[in-house]
């Protein structure tokens, strides 16, 4: 598409149409971005009144991994842009509408429908990173049985971190100490794969420092060619594999910095095309690990609201849309969940007005229809002189929102 130098009308013929495939609360900031700058989008998940659908211009609900589905949605539609948000996607048959088209039409998938179909998987995006580019990653092995995990293990030894290939948010991960978690391990892996039962990664545990998100943007620059710009570094905190804080910028050593830039450079540019891919790698000193690549924005990211001149939501938006970003920092901030804390249907939130008396902070209420105990509902940012300080903050604003029954 190149550079987006006209912009339709929505809801017009000239339209610029974009479709989301995937209306959390990332999707619909993305959509808020997009409107702004004069898009027309659809909105597309699983259930309804996802957060994103209730800004979108339309919704649709569809099983996203009901390839037949999504192909008659995307026939029916003609959006010029579609822009996975999620994972569970049938990807395959974007590879196909990419290469072929539909009814005539030829959409541009963002960044590519072959680096969705490739991250969606953690072994394609493990052998790409570690076995076609060589980049530095934990030691790790594929298996498809309990035994066959059992041996895995065996080569690989404790500590060593089990993980569905197709999961999100940490669901259906373990860390293995010793022989006695391994029963356990497969167990949990099966129950939280994204798509059922099936193949698992076994990975050596690294004994890293930290763990940050470099957010890499693939872009049109200044000569017209997609160039890749880079976001200062995120340091976040997981619990289970899902964040429930996260700073900006992280403190690294420059060599470690470098080292970081360089392998997010490298796997982004292998997988092509435009957009903000959320890098997760692994700090000890000035080594650095890959883990996993996201093409799209990242959780940890949110905390971009509040730091950066254009969050990851605008640089997403303006990237996709062939436009010029500015990945500048203009303040240290940090980000702190809000759980649902429980299973119902509609709840509402005291202590908002508390919450936004934490000097220099704001929530995002992200508006999902469904509670549960460890849901994301929401984030408090806030903004600080020092990360320490923003981390504070954040935390305090986060801990006076209460999420309470709604009738």
């Amino acid at each position: 598409m190149g550079i987006m130098n006209r912009i339709g009308t929505p809801l017009s013929p000239s339209a610029t149409r974009v479709m989301l495939l995937g209306c959390g609360e990332l999707g619909k900031e993305v959509i808020i971005a997009l409107q702004r700058l004069g898009c027309e989008v659809i909105g597309v998940d699983r259930y309804a009144d996802a957060p994103g659908m209730q800004v979108a211009h339309r919704s649709h609900v569809v099983t996203m991994t009901d390839g037949a589905a999504l192909r008659a949605l995307i026939e029916k539609e003609k959006p010029h842009l579609v822009v996975p948000e999620i994972e569970a996607i049938a990807t395959a048959t974007l590879v196909e509408i990419e290469r072929d088209g539909v009814a005539g039409h030829f959409p541009e998938f963002i960044p590519t429908a072959r680096a969705a179909q490739l991250t969606m998987n953690r072994e394609g995006i493990r052998r790409l990173a570690a076995e076609e580019l060589g980049l530095p990653t934990s030691p790790y092995q594929f298996a498809d049985s309990l035994a066959e995990m059992q041996a895995a293990i065996d080569s690989i030894g404790f500590p060593c971190v089990v993980k569905p290939v197709m999961s999100s948010s940490g669901k259906g991960q373990s860390l293995l100490k010793s022989q006695a978690d391994v029963k356990a391990a497969w167990d949990y892996a099966q129950a939280g794969g994204r798509v059922g039962a099936g193949r698992i990664i076994v990975e050596g545990f690294i004994d890293f420092d930290y763990e940050i998100t470099l957010l890499t943007v693939r872009a049109v620059g200044a000569n017209s060619n997609v160039e890749t710009f880079f976001c200062e570094p995120i340091g976040h905190v997981q619990v289970n594999g899902d964040y429930v804080e996260s700073w900006q910028p992280m403190a690294m050593t420059p060599t470690a910095l470098q080292k970081s830039r360089d392998i997010a450079r490298a796997i982004t540019g292998k997988l092509g095309g435009r957009g903000i891919f959320g890098v997760e790698l692994f700090v000890k000193d000035d080594q650095v690990w890959f883990s996993e690549v996201s093409p799209r924005p990242h959780d940890t990211g949110l905390v971009t609201l509040a730091t950066q001149r254009l969050s990851e939501f605008e640089l997403h938006a303006r990237a996709i849309l062939g436009l010029p970003v500015d990945t500048s920092l203009r303040r240290p901030g940090a980000s702190a969940v809000i759980y649902g804390g429980m299973e119902a249907q509609g709840i509402a939130f005291e202590g908002v007005a508390q919450a936004l008396q934490v000097p220099e902070s704001d929530l995002r209420l992200f508006g999902k229809p469904e509670s549960f105990a460890k849901r994301r509902m929401g984030v408090a940012v806030a903004n600080a002189d020092t990360t320490d300080e923003a981390r504070t903050r954040a935390k305090l604003a986060a801990s006076r929102v209460k999420p309470v029954k709604g009738n």
